[in-house]
């Protein structure tokens, strides 16, 4: 490590660990690592400018997220939560059903873990810890595990930003993602149903069967979005970053046209939220752009790619390896900061050791997203407190057992690689 290099690495930790915003830790760190060089302050715009112009990938990224926020604010959340109660909530632990599902339908329409818990999680917590069935923290912890399933089943913002780092077809990755989303949830459920039945939850009552058709139709119309995406794409007609403009022109028809859900005020304030998100990840993409310059310009990821092969390391001990370390930094980092800044480190050794760069996404990003809800940074709790003022500690503290399976089932997804590329191979994908 150059003594450079060594002075960019102790900015960025001393300024991520007195709480300064990631985005501006990471700038001020390349900063000070171009001073230290000598190298001009102009590469820093150069490479940026460059990352930006051949990234077009990065534009589905703000449309994704306009589609989630048209989503939360018209009533297609309350139609899609009408829906889930006829079609599971008869069942023991029926409203923790609901939440799983629900999140399993979003996850569908905005590739986002934060808009799954803030938008349709904060209505389904209202609505069970109103039933008297639930507790408070249990209702938060099950709706925080459950948007972890948001960006894992397509469309998703972190397999987009992964498959800008990694060179990867964006397309195979949300087709991965398919089976590992519904699998993350049949476990979830599992333990919902599991915990009820020990703690003596009371049944909710039925929705009788014959309503089961009216409000199925009335959320037709959402529940077409997830096809749409997956049809565009797959079937040639749209590339990932055009199906996220559908995406988002299709939330706003339905919100403003079909569903008369949506003023000109609410979509103005929509659209200035959006652009706010969406300048915060950019920031990050931005100082994440340059500090990858930095990493190549000390040839980290070649020497230690190089390392690892000469150890003769055998894969799934790597990969056993890498994901410890990245559930280690998901309780101090936020997945976009991994996703960008980290895991680019490993991408050389993957392809010098014949690891499946696809597998190796679809996992990463899980593992991210259990970051997510894993103490004591886990921002999703600290999203869910803000939008429910439900205190942490009681989140915290029923949180473990969904935390658990969910470490349970990207043990299976290391370990069984088949569960991710199983739907990219029948579409042609020859990984």
């Amino acid at each position: 490590m150059t003594f450079e290099f060594f002075l960019c690495i102790t900015t960025l930790m001393v300024l991520a660990g007195i709480g300064a915003p990631i985005a501006y830790a990471i700038l001020l760190a390349v900063f000070v690592y171009l001073f230290a060089s000598g190298a001009g302050v102009g590469i820093a715009g150069k490479v940026l400018m460059d990352g930006l112009y051949q990234s077009f990938i990065l534009l589905a990224v703000p449309l994704f997220i306009v589609a989630a926020n048209i989503m939360n604010a018209g009533t297609i959340s309350d139609r899609l939560l009408s829906f889930c109660v006829a079609l599971v909530g008869r069942f023991r632990g029926g409203l923790g059903h609901v939440n799983v599902v629900a999140s399993l339908i979003f996850s569908g329409m905005s590739g986002s873990a934060i808009a799954d818990a803030a938008g349709i999680g904060k209505i389904i917590i209202e609505m069970m810890t109103k039933s008297g069935h639930y507790t408070r923290g249990y209702a938060a912890a099950i709706t925080a595990a459950s948007a972890t399933i948001g960006p894992i089943i397509p469309p998703s913002i972190p397999m987009v930003l992964y498959a800008l780092v990694s060179n990867t077809s964006i397309g195979y990755l949300f087709l991965g993602g398919i089976v590992p989303g519904l699998f993350m949830g049949g476990v979830l459920m599992a333990m919902n149903w599991w915990l009820s039945k020990r703690r003596g939850f009371a049944l909710e009552e039925p929705v009788p069967f014959r309503e089961l058709p009216r409000r199925t139709a009335n959320a037709f119309p959402a529940l077409l979005m997830p096809a749409i995406l997956l049809y565009g794409i797959y079937g040639g007609v749209t590339t990932p970053t055009e199906a996220a403009a559908v995406a988002a022109f299709y939330a706003l028809l339905l919100a403003a046209l079909f569903y008369r859900a949506l003023s000109f005020r609410a979509l103005y304030l929509i659209l200035v939220e959006s652009a706010r998100s969406s300048a915060a990840v950019g920031l990050v993409i931005g100082g994440a752009l340059i500090l990858n310059y930095v990493v190549a310009s000390e040839n980290i990821p070649s020497v230690l790619a190089q390392h690892l092969v000469g150890l003769d390391v055998d894969p799934l001990v790597f990969l056993l390896s890498v994901n410890l370390l990245l559930l280690l930094l998901g309780c101090l980092l936020d997945a976009t900061t991994i996703i960008l800044v980290i895991i680019p480190l490993f991408i050389p050794t993957c392809r010098e050791l014949g690891i499946d760069l696809v597998h190796f996404g679809v996992v990463a990003v899980v593992n991210c997203m259990i970051g997510l809800i894993t103490p004591p940074y886990g921002i999703l709790l600290f999203v869910i407190t803000a939008v429910t003022q439900i205190p942490l500690s009681e989140i915290i503290s029923e949180v473990w057992p969904f935390l658990g399976v969910l470490l349970l089932a990207l043990l299976c997804m290391v370990l069984w690689p088949g569960l991710v590329l199983t739907l990219p191979r029948m579409m042609g994908y020859a990984g």
